[in-house]
């Protein structure tokens, strides 16, 4: 499939689009086959966000494309670089970063409202891809606040774990940071987009639209998500706060630096126009 001009306004009005049938199953089993992959054999990286005694557990990986060769296989090779471009209206597509997340049948959590742009210090024209593995009801999937990535405002990083905020409300490198609205409180306030996805369905979100979910979640089934952050030429290196630190100390062990555009190795250049 190709996105149409109608999906691409939507994006951008939006901050989100829902894209039926954009990627053929073999594109799933080679996801998947790399997320076991990973748990088989992990990167340094791998998280695993339940104790030891936990009945179902909940892992998460990210940057371990140049590892896992079915992550690099997708990334290089299905529609997923050229659907960002669309969106982006972009003349050239690179990879930010590759994430997935595996939850066991029977596992729970709540992701917090939160936007990506706050997590890593990048900047410029950027889109998520959001893939379950399997079909997902709007209940068990997540919810985006419309049109909040044209308010031109940051966010606190919010951590998964306890939803606290990393880092106090006010100014870092020249840009404002606030805590993250009450989204839960203040519904009547904002339009939540949320959706019904089959197997094969995908999500594509700005990088600063606020997405989380509603309610906490509690599977019925083992789930898998892969996602990926995708940018356009405009795309470079703004360094934030100390909640960054980690994942900046990645980059610039690959000899990356502030001011860098995301265009190398390392950022590895998608899709061209």
């Amino acid at each position: 499939m190709q996105v149409s001009s109608a999906q691409a306004a939507r994006f951008r009005r939006d901050g989100v689009v829902h894209l039926p049938g954009a990627f053929a199953k073999e594109w799933l089993e080679r996801l998947r086959e790399g997320i076991h992959q990973d748990l088989k054999t992990p990167t340094d990286r791998l998280v695993r966000h339940t104790p030891d005694d936990a009945k179902a557990h909940y892992w998460e990986d990210f940057w371990a494309w140049s590892e896992i060769p079915a992550f690099e296989d997708f990334l290089r090779n299905s529609p997923a670089s050229s659907y960002a471009g669309a969106l982006l209206d972009a003349t050239r597509i690179n990879l930010v970063m590759d994430n997935w997340f595996y939850r066991q049948a029977g596992s729970s959590g709540r992701p917090p409202w939160h936007h990506d742009i706050s997590y890593f210090d990048f900047t410029g024209s950027m889109c998520v891809l959001w893939l379950p593995l399997e079909a997902v009801d709007r209940k068990s999937g997540i919810s985006f606040v419309k049109g909040s990535h044209l308010w031109g405002r940051y966010f606190l990083r919010t951590f998964f774990a306890g939803h606290k905020t990393a880092g106090e409300a006010g100014p870092v490198n020249g840009i404002l940071y606030e805590e993250t609205p009450d989204i839960d409180s203040g519904a009547d306030q904002y339009e939540l987009l949320d959706f019904d996805l089959e197997a094969g369905d995908c999500i594509f979100f700005d990088i600063r639209t606020l997405h989380g979910a509603r309610e906490t979640i509690v599977t019925s089934q083992d789930s898998m998500r892969f996602t990926a952050r995708f940018a356009a030429e405009d795309a470079r290196i703004e360094y934030r706060g100390d909640w960054a630190k980690g994942e900046r100390a990645i980059f610039e062990a690959a000899g990356h630096k502030e001011g860098d555009a995301l265009d190398s190795d390392f950022f590895p250049r998608l899709w061209v126009k």
